[in-house]
């Protein structure tokens, strides 16, 4: 077993979207299957106090409070693990840094953080490996912030940010390299908002619904090998959706003339796909792992601005 020889702890990044689970080297999607007993197909399974979870197959149902399943903290279990594999160690102090939407951190962020240490020692199997975590502490930090804290540089005059996820759409002013707390906003009008209205045109008109696979992967790269009917329909309601997030950043004092919008999230590849807009003034960052390297970037900072200690 590697094991982590370093007095410091590992710093990752978890990005908990609600359509997808990210962290700095990797994404996969937000779904979590338990079963009593070990299930046909384990190319993906955690192992937990007894019980089988199969990652990433689906999706999860929206909820406002991460902390109010189980769901999350195995979620966090499987992205710890996909660090640790890829750091090359099995066993490992671990020092978590996640984040919320922009207006949720502060109401939610200690109950948050209590979810995920709710344990000092965990044990589990992953991808069959056996790992061991020590959760030594974690940071919860605002949502799309983070995915631009390292180009703060480049902020000069007034910038709107614009975090696109599955759930929810948050949006921050940084003004002259300074963020603006008053002009927080936070927007249940992700991705699945979306998606939701595809299905029902597309039932509506054809009285069918194709696998989400496929209205996501129109969604993601502007076009895919079906039927010209179902890839019209796919895309005139991205459009509208595109139009309406531009329609609650105008809400927003967002003026194209004045200031440069940068968009970070999975939802950039919609507006990149579907929208109008001038490359000169909009920014579209295609990292989907961005927020979760911000996280990383943040507290490794604070770890440095004091003296080496979390």
């Amino acid at each position: 077993m590697n094991v982590n020889k370093n007095q410091s702890p590992v710093v990752i990044g978890i990005d908990h979207g609600y359509g997808n689970i990210k962290t700095a080297s990797s994404c996969f999607r937000t779904s979590v299957k338990a079963y009593d007993t070990e299930p046909t197909f384990t190319s993906n399974m955690l192992v937990y106090n007894g019980r089988y979870y199969i990652i990433g197959e689906g999706h999860k149902e929206f909820i406002p409070e991460k902390q109010n399943d189980d769901d999350y903290y195995i979620l966090t279990l499987a992205a710890v693990a996909r660090e640790l594999y890829a750091r090359n160690l099995e066993s490992a102090s671990v020092y978590l840094a996640a984040g919320l939407p922009l207006t949720w951190v502060g109401e939610q962020k200690d109950e948050f953080k209590a979810y995920l240490l709710r344990e000092s020692h965990v044990d589990f199997v992953f991808k069959k490996r056996t790992f061991h975590v020590d959760f030594v502490g974690a940071d919860i930090l605002p949502q799309g912030f983070a995915a631009v804290t390292n180009q703060m540089g480049e902020f000069r005059g007034v910038n709107m940010i614009c975090d696109i996820g599955n759930g929810t759409m948050n949006v921050m002013y940084i003004n002259d390299h300074r963020p603006i707390v008053e002009k927080m906003f936070t927007e249940k009008y992700g991705t699945h908002q979306c998606v939701l209205n595809i299905r029902e045109q597309l039932m509506r008109r054809f009285g069918s619904v194709p696998d989400d696979t496929i209205i996501e992967g129109v969604l993601r790269f502007g076009t895919l090998d079906i039927a010209e009917k179902y890839l019209m329909v796919i895309r005139s309601v991205g459009i509208e959706y595109v139009e309406g997030i531009f329609r609650k950043l105008r809400e927003h004092e967002y003026n194209p003339d004045l200031m440069k919008l940068y968009v970070v999230g999975g939802g950039g590849c919609l507006i990149k796909n579907f929208g109008q807009y001038d490359p000169n003034r909009v920014v579209i960052k295609d990292d989907i792992c961005a927020t979760a390297k911000g996280y990383e970037f943040l507290t490794k900072l604070k770890m440095k601005q004091n003296g080496g200690k979390l």
